[in-house]
């Protein structure tokens, strides 16, 4: 068969399954940003603190540096907000009474006002391979923390630092992660457990960006794909951010820290980048961050760390035109200087979407007379299309649709939609589902060249025919008695089903 013989799902009405699946399309949980201000062209923060808070759903904010003016621009705004300490004054922060005055200097004046929640010591330490800053690391944040403790602040204001995924000596298989030798006993067991005491998350910047291959972009993505097969725990993997964090989660284990949070401090795509740079442009970023915001907010969690959500921190809120290195560094923006989006990934707010110059309106809702309103566009399968492709596509969908309405409970056997029971119903089901669900942009009904999308809107071709079953909604079939008719898989009329 098709589709899997689970348990059906329970099946709500048409309307209400509608109402889902476009309720899908918005970020409903939170999400943070990277802010770097290594530009020439970027508004006063004032200004973004403002933006941010009427505009957009964001509700976390990372800054580069202790920079008053910043900091003090988040006043009253709730947004909670992490300060970073740069590289270079890592060795000094280990001196207690050079802490003590970084906390007055840097903390104390705006704090409550400003919800400053966390300090990062450095970024990246250990990817530096100096071993001033490597060897200080841990006693930094183990003063600044005890200057925290002095001001009464050791239970509002977390500790830690960013690592890149260069501390791992091993990443595939994702359950073989393992952290560098020396760095692992030496390093990373002290300041784990430093992160344990004081109930602070390790925190990580993975880039599927600059891992991914021609080959393995799709799974970079979150696009449809054949996904990586652990051979150690026989799961695939259908994303390359889940197996970079279940890889960092493994190297955790193995020293015995599990159990600790785990945040993701920097991730993002480029806008643009150098022509021998896969991937980078504008559609591909639009999609990972779209992708990304949907994936960590959606509860799902990874493979090895199921049923979780992951705080994550976008790079970056601009463009940074004057940061050094190739193209794709200075190109990361989610925003131009002028606070318009580069590109929509959903984290406006209804009202900034509709009156901004790139908005894109909010899906229609049904109203109370039954009628559907859709957005224009369905994604069936592509004529000629192979069964053991659109097979695939099934799989991939029923697992990315958990969660989201009745997933693909529709098409299991005992499900309403079940019959005919055939790859090619199934996937007009579940492809055309995973598109409406996911926003009904164009790319998420390529699968892998196997879809295209239809402005024709079968329900309003049906005649008067009652629109009271999902099936009515995804399931369409050209009726071979009258080729400009359409008929819904359930039976009504006498048109015969489409092959």
């Amino acid at each position: 068969m098709a589709a899997s013989s689970s348990p059906p799902h329970h099946v709500p009405t048409a309307l209400t399954l509608l109402f889902i699946l476009v309720s899908a399309t918005t970020t409903n949980g939170s999400i943070g940003v990277n802010y770097g201000t290594v530009a020439d062209d970027l508004p006063p923060p004032g200004e973004v603190a403002r933006f941010l808070l009427q505009s957009t759903v964001i509700n976390r904010v990372r800054i580069f540096d202790p920079n008053p003016e910043l900091i003090q621009a988040f006043a009253h705004t709730g947004i909670q907000i992490t300060v970073t300490v740069p590289n270079d004054q890592i060795p000094r922060l280990a001196n207690l009474s050079f802490a003590q005055q970084w906390i007055k200097s840097y903390i104390q004046p705006y704090f409550p006002a400003t919800n400053l929640v966390r300090i990062l010591v450095g970024n990246e330490v250990l990817s530096t391979g100096n071993r001033l800053l490597i060897g200080t690391l841990v006693p930094a944040m183990q003063t600044l923390h005890a200057a925290l403790a002095g001001a009464s602040l050791d239970r509002r204001i977390q500790i830690s630092t960013p690592h890149s995924l260069g501390i791992l000596s091993a990443s595939t298989p994702p359950s073989a992660g393992k952290f560098h030798g020396g760095y692992d006993v030496h390093i990373l067991k002290p300041l784990l457990g430093f992160l344990r005491s004081t109930n602070s998350p390790f925190m990580i910047n993975p880039y599927p960006f600059f891992g991914c291959s021609e080959e393995t972009l799709d799974y970079a993505l979150f696009r449809p794909n054949l996904g990586f097969l652990d051979p150690n725990t026989r799961i695939r993997y259908t994303n390359m951010l889940d197996a970079q964090l279940d890889a960092v989660f493994s190297a955790m284990k193995s020293l015995g820290f599990g159990d600790l949070e785990i945040v993701i401090a920097e991730t993002g795509w480029p806008s643009k980048g150098e022509p021998s740079q896969i991937g980078a442009g504008q559609e591909n970023a639009a999609q990972y961050n779209r992708n990304l915001m949907r994936h960590v907010n959606s509860g799902d969690g990874t493979p090895l760390m199921p049923n979780r959500t992951f705080e994550t921190y976008i790079f970056s809120l601009f463009n940074e035109d004057l940061k050094p290195g190739p193209t794709c560094e200075r190109n990361f923006g989610l925003f131009g200087p002028d606070l318009t989006p580069a590109y929509d990934v959903g984290i406006l707010r209804p009202t900034a979407r509709s009156s901004g110059p790139t908005a894109t309106p909010s899906p229609a809702e049904p109203d109370g007379g039954g009628e559907r309103k859709g957005a224009g566009k369905w994604c069936v399968a592509k004529e000629g299309a192979d069964v053991d492709s659109l097979q695939r596509n099934i799989d991939y969908v029923c697992g990315a649709l958990v969660g989201l309405g009745p997933g693909c409970g529709p098409i299991q056997e005992g499900g309403e939609c079940f019959f005919p029971d055939t790859v090619r119903a199934h996937a007009a089901y579940a492809m055309n589902a995973f598109y409406q669900a996911m926003g009904r942009n164009d790319y998420d009904c390529d699968f892998r060249r196997t879809g295209a999308i239809t402005a024709v809107d079968p329900s309003l071709l049906l005649l008067k025919l009652r629109f009271d079953s999902f099936c009515v909604y995804a399931f369409i079939f050209t009726c071979d008695d009258d080729g400009g008719r359409w008929c819904n898989f359930a039976g009504y009329g006498n048109c015969k089903y489409g092959h």
